[in-house]
C-alpha cells in the first residue's frame, strides 16, 4: 500500500483547517503545513492535528509556497489540499479503496475538484486537477498564481472529488496585484498566465483591457485549447454586460473553430436568442446543449447543469412563450427530475392552475 503526505500551504485559516485535517483522516500518513504568516490559531491547530508546521516567509509566489511545502514530504506520494477542502464520507471511502489498490508505477492522479455548488450541495462547476503524485518523481509547481503542475508520465483519472468549500471570502484583487508585480519586474507572462490576467482583469470591472486581452488568447494556439474556449465565453460575457450582443455572439460562435461545441457555449448562445423573443432558434441551441459530449473528462471546465438541468428549464420557458404547452410542461418535469427547487416548483403549480382554468372552461 502506499504511503501519502499532505502538503499544504495556510494563512489565517483558523474557521476552515480543523474541518479539512479531519476530512482526510485515515489517507494522509504525514500532514505537512506551511505557514506563510498567520495571525490567527492556524499553527495550533495544524500542531493540533499531527501537522508539522513550517514557517515561509511570503513572496508573492504560490508555487514557490507549495514546491517548499513539497521538499518537506517523505512519504511515496504527495497529496496537496487547500484548508477550504474537503474530503466527504463517500469520497473519503474512496480515496482509501484507492490508497489500498493504487499501482505504484503510478505517477500522477487526477481527481475531479469540484469549486461551486447549488443550494443543495450538488457541484454545478467541476474540472479535474492534478491531485496525488509520486514524491520520487519530484514534480514542481509552476506559477507565482493560479499555480499548477504540468501532469506527465503515466497519469490516470479517478472519479474521487474533493470539493472547494470557502467560508470567507478572499482578497479579490490580490492575484491581479500578483500579475502586475510580474509585469512591472518585466516578467514575462506564459500563454497560460496571460488568459488568466486577462480574467483578473476581468473579474476587477478593468474591462477595456480585458476585451483586448482575451480577443488575444482566442488567436493564441499556444494557449491550451480549452482556455481559448474559455476566452471566448469570457469575452462573450464581458460584450453581453457592456450591451454588446452582436460582438457576444460572434465570440461564442469562434468557440466551435477551436474545438466540439461546448453544452455551456450552447447555453449561452440559447440565452441570447431568448432574450431576442427568438424562440425557435434559442430551443435549437438548447436541444443542442443536451446531446452535447462532457468535455471534463479530457480536462474542460465544466457547469454539469448545462447538459441538463438549464436546458430543460429554459425549453420549458421557450415552450411556454410559443404557446406550446405540453411541451413546456414535459420539460419542466425533465427539469425537476434533475433538481426541485424553486422554479420548477413553481412551474409545475402554474402549469396545474393552467390545466385546472382549461378543464373549468370545458364545463
Amino acid at each position: 500500500m502506499i504511503t501519502i503526505s499532505l502538503c499544504m500551504i495556510v494563512r489565517d485559516e483558523e474557521a476552515v483547517l480543523g474541518r479539512c485535517l479531519e476530512s482526510v483522516r485515515g489517507i494522509a500518513d504525514e500532514l505537512i503545513v506551511v505557514d506563510t504568516g498567520s495571525n490567527d490559531g492556524t499553527k495550533d491547530i495544524a500542531a493540533a492535528h499531527g501537522a508539522k508546521v513550517y514557517d515561509f516567509v511570503w513572496i508573492d509566489d504560490f508555487a514557490a509556497a507549495r514546491n517548499a511545502a513539497f521538499s518537506k514530504a517523505t512519504m511515496s506520494y504527495i497529496l496537496w489540499m487547500d484548508a477550504d477542502d474537503v474530503l466527504d464520507e463517500e469520497n473519503r471511502q474512496g480515496f482509501l479503496a484507492l490508497k489500498e489498490t493504487l499501482c505504484p508505477d503510478v505517477d500522477m492522479i487526477m481527481m475531479r475538484y469540484h469549486v461551486a455548488f447549488d443550494e443543495a450541495g450538488n457541484p454545478t462547476y467541476t474540472f479535474f486537477r492534478e491531485r496525488l503524485m509520486r514524491r520520487d518523481k519530484n514534480f514542481r509547481w509552476q506559477g507565482r498564481v493560479h499555480e499548477a503542475i504540468v501532469p506527465w508520465g503515466n497519469v490516470i483519472r479517478s472519479q474521487i472529488a474533493i470539493r472547494h468549500q470557502k467560508i470567507i471570502p478572499g482578497d479579490p484583487g490580490r492575484n491581479l496585484r500578483i500579475y502586475e508585480r510580474m509585469l512591472a519586474e518585466g516578467e514575462a507572462l506564459a500563454p497560460r498566465h496571460r488568459y488568466y490576467y486577462a480574467r483578473e482583469l476581468l473579474a476587477n470591472g478593468r474591462d477595456e483591457e480585458a476585451i483586448r486581452l482575451l480577443a488575444a488568447c482566442m488567436e493564441d494556439d499556444q494557449i491550451w485549447v480549452e482556455n481559448r474556449i474559455g476566452a471566448c465565453r469570457d469575452l462573450a460575457t464581458c460584450l453581453l454586460r457592456r450591451d454588446d450582443e452582436d460582438g457576444s455572439l460572434r465570440a461564442l460562435l469562434q468557440s466551435f473553430a477551436l474545438g466540439e461545441p461546448r453544452a455551456e457555449v450552447c447555453c449561452d448562445i440559447g440565452q441570447i436568442f431568448a432574450g431576442r423573443a427568438q424562440y425557435r432558434t434559442a430551443i435549437f441551441w438548447y436541444r443542442g446543449a443536451l446531446d452535447c459530449t462532457p468535455t471534463e473528462e479530457e480536462g474542460g471546465f465544466a457547469l454539469p447543469e448545462c447538459r441538463g438541468y438549464i436546458p430543460y428549464l429554459q425549453l420549458c420557458l421557450c415552450y411556454d412563450h410559443l404557446g406550446e404547452y405540453e411541451l413546456a410542461e414535459m420539460y419542466n418535469k425533465k427539469a425537476a427530475s434533475i433538481k426541485e427547487d424553486e422554479a420548477t416548483r413553481q412551474n409545475g403549480e402554474y402549469f396545474s392552475a393552467r390545466r385546472a382554468r382549461q378543464a373549468e372552461a370545458r364545463l
